[in-house]
């Protein structure tokens, strides 16, 4: 690179950290990308791009800057974090935890690096228990033995349901209404989502609270039994008219239950449990409006009271539990975090975070509308007629969003890519795009004139012919299967010299077992059948006939 260029890369460098502090952020990625094509080789330049990227929501491209910034310069620690980001806003925890840790094994007092990596443990371990309930091993045979579904298991109906379940977990939160398959879930999950873990008895009043005088110091081997004898005789009254509110919540007969919890209340006002437990029988009801009503006064009387964090929990997520059941995810989010910064506890974490999860599918799957989709395809289409390829990439990206199995808004977007050099997410489209209709010649022509620009000729051939075969009078593949013909009959020093700006072909012509194991082949090709049987060896073999460097006759 001339000594000019590098300057020129530099001046950019400094625009486009200008413009990414004044929040012009598009201009900032205009300004790295033009100092890119200067400079290749400088890492800084690809850190800074690949943080406006993140700033534009564009994670994908973040990641890919990240990974060069590792790639060029794997000693710097700012690299890390950058790729690491970009992994963490894909969700990607794992690959982001891994990435932190490489970093601050270079920088062990890397602030971001630490602040990331804590960042991916707690979604990671929020993350625990998202797979798909009916997708478990031994499902049919654990609701066919369980009292609650055993009976449900004879109804064609339901096992047909179960077995949709099974196969795409997507169709859950459609189904949250139908108590058989939140049955079906309180069973595989081991946790009473159709009573709000109140199913049997109520909870005896804590004698665990927040305001309580202090026990004596002496060891106990047990429990200590609840102490009555300082007890008023109302609320003594009131603990009995609870529980024989309990007895008749376990037998269903929810109207005297409430006359109990009501009773029990009136000489009690401040116990949080015999309003909970009132709440509960509502639940049970149906009536969650009034379920959420009760637990909010719950909630009112144990903060005056100073109640336990436990029993406060507990009614954040009975409230959590009927908006549930009422259809409104946003809600019951909100009062299981509520509940979790009272009191954690697995049950209640597994919910929030499968609820997380239906919620973000069911927010997907609004936005889809096809009409729109085609709206925006339309605009982007005009854009890129008129040259503007920024503003059509934004225009398919959201017709995508819209209407995410249409293959030829892949196509389209990878044609804008391909204007604007990003053909690595330019390739992937394309391959999304072929995933989706393996029939669209489209699709193989514009993955073939991809892998040309990255001078992948043998394998830009494979694409081509595919298109030939699907269409052998389309003039497009027949044009670009030819110039994969000329690209592959280049001068074979120019070969070699493209091939060597390689970073991949450079490490295998320079690991001493690669070059012995060539010389063997130039002495005796039929040694090349014993070393294609190691997967590795054979990796590194093609690789180098993909870029032209040999030839296998």
């Amino acid at each position: 690179m001339m000594a000019d260029d590098k300057s020129k890369a530099e001046s950019l460098k400094v625009e486009g950290n200008k413009a990414l502090q004044s929040g012009k952020i598009q201009e900032a990625v205009k300004f790295y990308s033009q100092a890119i094509q200067l400079d290749p080789q400088n890492h800084v330049l690809y850190s800074n791009r690949s943080a406006a990227y993140a700033k534009l929501g564009d994670y994908e491209k973040a990641l890919e800057d990240g990974n060069n910034t590792v790639k060029i310069k794997p000693d710097w620690a700012k690299g890390y974090s950058r790729k690491g980001a970009a992994l963490s806003f894909l969700s990607r925890y794992e690959e982001a935890k891994n990435t932190y840790e490489q970093g601050l094994k270079l920088d062990p007092n890397n602030q971001q690096l630490k602040d990331g990596l804590r960042d991916c443990e707690i979604n990671l371990d929020k993350e625990k228990g998202l797979e798909n309930p009916f997708a478990m091993p031994g499902v049919m045979d654990k609701l066919a033995t369980d009292p609650r579904t055993k009976d449900m298991m004879k109804d064609p109906s339901y096992v047909s349901t179960i077995q949709a379940l099974q196969k795409n977990p997507g169709l859950l939160g459609s189904k949250l209404n139908d108590p058989r398959v939140m049955t079906s879930l309180s069973v595989l999950l081991g946790v009473n989502l159709m009573t709000a873990d109140d199913a049997g008895p109520m909870e005896p009043p804590s004698t665990s609270t927040r305001n309580s005088k202090p026990t004596s110091s002496k060891k106990k081997t047990e429990p200590e039994p609840m102490e009555t004898d300082d007890i008023t005789p109302d609320k003594k009254k009131a603990i009995e008219f609870k529980e024989q509110g309990n007895e008749a919540y376990k037998k269903k007969d929810f109207e005297n239950a409430i006359e109990y919890y009501n009773k029990a209340i009136e000489l009690d006002g401040t116990n949080v449990t015999f309003l909970t437990n009132k709440a509960a029988v509502y639940f049970e009801k149906g009536d969650f409006d009034e379920c959420i009503k009760i637990c909010e006064k719950a909630v009112e009387v144990g903060r005056e009271n100073r109640a336990d964090f436990k029993v406060l929990a507990k009614a954040f997520a009975r409230i959590g539990n009927a908006y549930m059941k009422k259809d409104d995810l946003p809600s019951a989010i909100e009062y299981f975090n509520k509940s979790l910064a009272e009191h954690r506890t697995s049950d209640v974490l597994k919910k929030l975070t499968h609820i997380e999860k239906m919620a973000k599918e069911k927010e997907r799957l609004a936005y889809i509308d096809p009409e729109k989709s085609l709206e925006e395809k339309n605009k982007g289409n005009e854009f890129f007629q008129s040259g503007d390829f920024p503003k059509a990439l934004k225009c398919y990206t959201e017709a995508i969003k819209r209407n995410p199995d249409d293959a030829k808004l892949y196509s389209n977007r990878a044609a804008c890519y391909m204007k604007l050099a990003e053909f690595s997410l330019g390739l992937k489209d394309c391959e999304d795009c072929i995933r989706l209709d393996p029939t669209f010649v489209k699709g193989y022509t514009r993955k073939g004139g991809i892998l040309l620009a990255l001078k992948e000729p043998s394998k830009a051939m494979v694409a081509y012919q595919k298109a030939i075969e699907l269409d052998p009078k389309n003039q497009e593949a027949q044009s670009g299967y030819q110039k994969c013909i000329m690209a592959q009959s280049d001068d074979p020093e120019e070969v070699r010299k493209r091939a060597m700006q390689n970073p991949e072909v450079q490490q295998i012509m320079t690991d001493p077992a690669m070059r012995l194991i060539l010389e063997q082949m130039q002495e005796n090709p039929s040694a090349l059948k014993e070393h294609l049987k190691n997967p590795e060896i054979a990796a590194k073999i093609q690789k180098l006939i993909d870029v032209g460097l040999i030839a296998l006759r």
